[in-house]
Parts: structure tokens; sequence; C-alpha cells
């Protein structure tokens, strides 16, 4: 075992130095300009019910660093104690949204199709986060101004968008 990892380690060290020396140098300078991921710690995310309608939540994140990040494509929408997330509409949601500096994206969510529905849930916290990795910010049904609880029930989500009317119009609000 020792013989086979003293000589893989330096045959992956070579084999990985002569693939960056062979490498175009557009590639390389594309592939080093890419934005890194948001650390959690310089986003801000927040979240509120839309007046008049307490089934939709419009939710935003800033970016507050000094350079441009990325976050998930979708937001990640959970509800309470309930598995799962949100569903991104329209499908596809994997992929990244660049977030520059000082800017924010906007979402939405409809957290139920119904009110009415039999089937509905009622949750007293709902996190969002901008990447699944995140930890997300909890916010309660009082703060998100839903009243008591969060009703949920085939919760879907927009991907992030340059702005809050673009996430409305997403979600089929106007």
């Amino acid at each position: 075992m020792r013989i086979r990892a003293a000589i893989a380690v330096p045959a992956a060290s070579a084999a990985t130095a002569v693939l960056l020396l062979t490498a175009p140098q557009s590639q390389a300078a594309t592939d080093h300009a890419r934005p890194v991921r948001c650390a959690e710690k310089a986003l801000t995310v927040r979240a509120k019910a839309v007046a008049g309608d307490p089934t939709v939540v419009r939710m935003s994140v800033t970016n507050r660093g000094t350079r441009a990040c990325v976050v998930d494509r979708v937001p990640t929408v959970t509800f309470g104690d309930l598995d799962g997330a949100a569903l991104p509409t329209p499908q596809g949601g994997t992929g990244d949204h660049r977030l520059a500096a000082g800017r924010t994206a906007y979402a939405d969510v409809r957290t139920i199709g119904d009110p009415a529905d039999p089937e509905a849930r009622r949750v007293e916290t709902v996190t969002v986060a901008a990447s699944a990795a995140h930890w997300g910010r909890s916010f309660t049904a009082a703060r998100l101004g839903t009243g008591k609880q969060v009703l949920v029930w085939e919760p879907v989500t927009t991907w992030w968008q340059p702005t809050a009317a673009a996430a409305d119009r997403a979600i089929g609000l106007s």
C-alpha cells in the first residue's frame, strides 16, 4: 500500500501540472474570472408576504460583499418541521445565479394553491436560503405577515430574478 501511495501522489501531481500547462490561455483566464460561491455571512436574506395575498411570500438576497459571487439559481425554501422544500417553477432549477457586489436578487414562493384545501399543513416558520448549502434565515408567520401560521401544500418558488416585478410575473401575480 505504501508503495502505491508513494507512486500515485507524484504521478497525480505530474498529470495535474501537464493539464495546467497545456490548457489554452483563454480557458485558464475564464476559469479564474468565475465568481465563487457566496459566503452566507456576506448575504442578507429578507422575506415578507404579499399584502392581501398571504399565500405568496416575496424574498430577496443581497450580496454585501465586495466581489460578485454565485448562489443557487433557485432559493431553498423550507416550512417549519415539514420535510422537503418548495419546488422550482419553471422546472430545471439547478445551476447558479450570479450576484454582483451590492446587488439584490428577488424570488417569490407560493405556499399553497388553494387556502381552503383540506390537505393544507400549517407551520409557524418559513426558512429561506440563497443556496442549499446555507443554513438560511427563518421567519415566523407573524414576521412574514401571514398571521399566526403559514398554510402550506405543494409550494413552488421562482428562480432568482433581477427585479421584484419579474419574480411576481414568474409566480403569476401580474
